[in-house]
């Protein structure tokens, strides 16, 4: 009978494993695209108001000065003749009609791991999702607010691309009108190193890329040479649809931000959800400053002038696209004078050190929640192991080796409290036959004996509750930090981000929580004995969906402790026995 109860578990145990897969195959795929048939077809109005009250159906600025008459702009579909220009590490495309960025190809990120000859699309304005950012002049003589339909500039060639020995590429977009000259002039920047760019992007270390390698910088120079003075305002913007994030793919990354932030004088990072902007407009005056939009491993951010004064906002269209972007106040440049106004637009990645250098509050744009003073730390060391080992994987191993060392007093001493606890079982079960359901008096008889022997009752939960901060902390490292992303290990683990398609780490982190337990004093109380016994299965089915890497770092922490515990518990009943004797 006990044969055949146990092919029966065994062969339960298969089929489970075997459906948990299958269902992981039907049903845990990468996010599909939303459809979005309007995405080409911009909103009747493109530009965004300066004024303090913008208008949901203004979707490009028009500035309102005191003088000035608010001209509701026009915006047409996206261009057929798009402007090519591509460096070591992007693959952008302008729109000539306004000027716009409406494609930007990250050529180290892959869209996933089954396509790696794919590169992640960042900025894209197609049938699937309208993501551009967003630049131009508006007010009295602005060409975005007195052209109907958006500016048309003029380039000297359809195509760009930065060449071997060349560490920027400048494209220039031209117009005149009324007198005055518009050079409207993009600036990209080398990514790689030469010691670096032969390498895959899962070996790169974030300091094989230049420091503006992944920013653009957009600058108007207005050449004044009418009899009139020249009035406008300078704008950027970022507009995005409600479709979905694109780089978010399982259960596991369903947590990260997808939306708006800003930086303002009294909060470094300000978060502006989707749902805040459908209820109201956001809008403060800022000396510098900057704004983004977030998804998963990667942000669109147009970073002010230092000393320039804008003002921030966020607003809906009247087609449903959320918009956030800077306006500055009016220039005047006088007859016969030029002047130039601009931004840096960052497209890419969340490097932490390269968005911290561009603007201060910018690296907090990788959100580790409310934990962030741990995971910080986390994250510089575990930067530094990987200088030394080159993967990820073994840089998690050895980060919870170091984990380990610095928790092994307090882990110690819990041990030793439990081993104790283990010793004195027999004198425990003894006391619960002598006082059988009398709960009071056995409390009592109990308490005087842990009092006897040294021994703490909760000593046994301390290392759990120690590790938990370290652990939640370690979580949003490797979901938030782009540098795990699509990070291999070694056989079949090829992403740390993602969960072990196999199951085959949580299955081994369940095996040990047993093992453990079994090293563990059992408890007095019936009830708490069951609950602890399916402590390891509850847990493997919660593990089933965290990123490998975090898997990872349980299973080898588990596997230090059982060793530590297993020589004390050794240790103190080879004292107790000597004792005995």
């Amino acid at each position: 009978m006990d044969i055949q109860r146990t092919i029966l578990i065994v062969a339960l145990a298969v089929v489970s494993y075997v459906m948990v897969l299958k269902w992981n195959e039907d049903y845990d795929k990468p996010q599909a695209v939303q459809s979005n048939p309007v995405a080409t077809q911009q909103s009747t109005s493109d530009i965004p108001t300066a004024s303090n009250t913008a208008s949901n159906n203004d979707d490009v600025p028009t500035a309102i000065n005191s003088s000035d008459t608010p001209v509701a702009v026009a915006n047409t579909v996206v261009s057929d003749n798009l402007i090519t220009v591509k460096t070591d590490i992007m693959s952008i495309k302008i729109d000539p009609r306004g000027g716009d960025i409406v494609d930007n190809d990250l050529l180290l990120y892959a869209m996933n791991k089954s396509q790696p000859d794919i590169p992640f699309k960042l900025l894209e304005n197609n049938t699937a999702r309208l993501y551009v950012a967003q630049s131009g002049l508006v007010g009295t003589n602005g060409p975005d607010a007195t052209i109907k339909g958006r500016p048309l500039y003029s380039t000297t060639q359809s195509s760009y691309q930065l060449v071997d020995g060349q560490d920027q590429l400048v494209v220039d977009l031209t117009l005149s009108k009324d007198g005055v000259n518009y050079i409207k002039r993009f600036t990209f920047y080398r990514g790689l190193d030469s010691s670096c760019s032969a390498k895959k992007i899962a070996e790169l270390q974030t300091s094989c890329l230049n420091k503006k390698a992944y920013e653009v910088d957009v600058k108007f120079i207005v050449q004044n040479t009418s009899s009139q003075a020249w009035n406008g305002n300078f704008y950027t913007q970022i507009k995005r649809d409600k479709s979905g994030d694109p780089s978010s793919a399982g259960a596991a990354s369903t947590a990260t931000y997808l939306g708006a932030a800003v930086w303002t004088p009294s909060e470094p990072y300000t978060k502006i959800k989707m749902g805040t902007m459908d209820d109201k407009n956001f809008s403060e005056k800022v000396q510098g400053g900057w704004v983004a939009w977030l998804q998963h491993y990667f942000v669109t951010a147009w970073v002010s002038d230092k000393d320039q004064h804008n003002t921030v906002t966020t607003r809906k269209d009247n087609a449903g696209n959320y918009i956030v972007g800077l306006m500055s106040n009016q220039v005047t440049i006088p007859a016969g004078q030029t002047a130039e106004m601009g931004a840096t637009l960052y497209s890419g990645p969340k490097i932490q050190s390269h968005l911290k250098e561009l603007s201060p509050g910018l690296e907090l744009t990788v959100d580790y929640g409310f934990l962030w003073f741990l995971a910080q730390p986390i994250f510089w060391l575990l930067n530094i192991i990987h200088s030394l080992f080159g993967n990820w994987g073994w840089s998690i191993i050895g980060l919870t080796v170091l984990i380990k060392l610095i928790f092994f007093p307090l882990s110690a001493a819990s041990y030793r409290s439990m081993a104790r606890m283990r010793a004195v079982a027999p004198k425990m079960q003894a006391l619960k036959e002598q006082y059988g359901d009398d709960r009071q008096k056995m409390s009592q008889a109990m308490m005087e004996l842990y009092k006897k022997e040294k021994i703490n009752p909760l000593g046994g939960c301390l290392p759990l509750l120690l590790q938990m901060p370290v652990f939640l902390a370690l979580y949003w490292v490797l979901l938030e930090s782009v540098e795990m992303r699509q990070a291999p290990w070694m056989f079949w683990i090829t992403d740390l981000s993602s969960k072990d398609p196999f199951f085959i780490l949580p299955i081994i982190m369940g095996l040990s929580m047993f093992v453990q337990q079994h090293l563990n004093p059992t408890p007095p109380d019936p009830m708490q004995a069951k609950v602890m016994k399916l402590l390891p299965i509850i847990f493997t089915f919660f593990f089933l969906w965290f990123p490998a890497g975090l898997v990872l770092y349980w299973v080898v922490n588990n596997v230090l402790s059982i060793a530590q515990q297993w020589v004390i518990t050794r240790k103190i009943e080879k004292a107790a026995a000597e004792k005995a004797h």
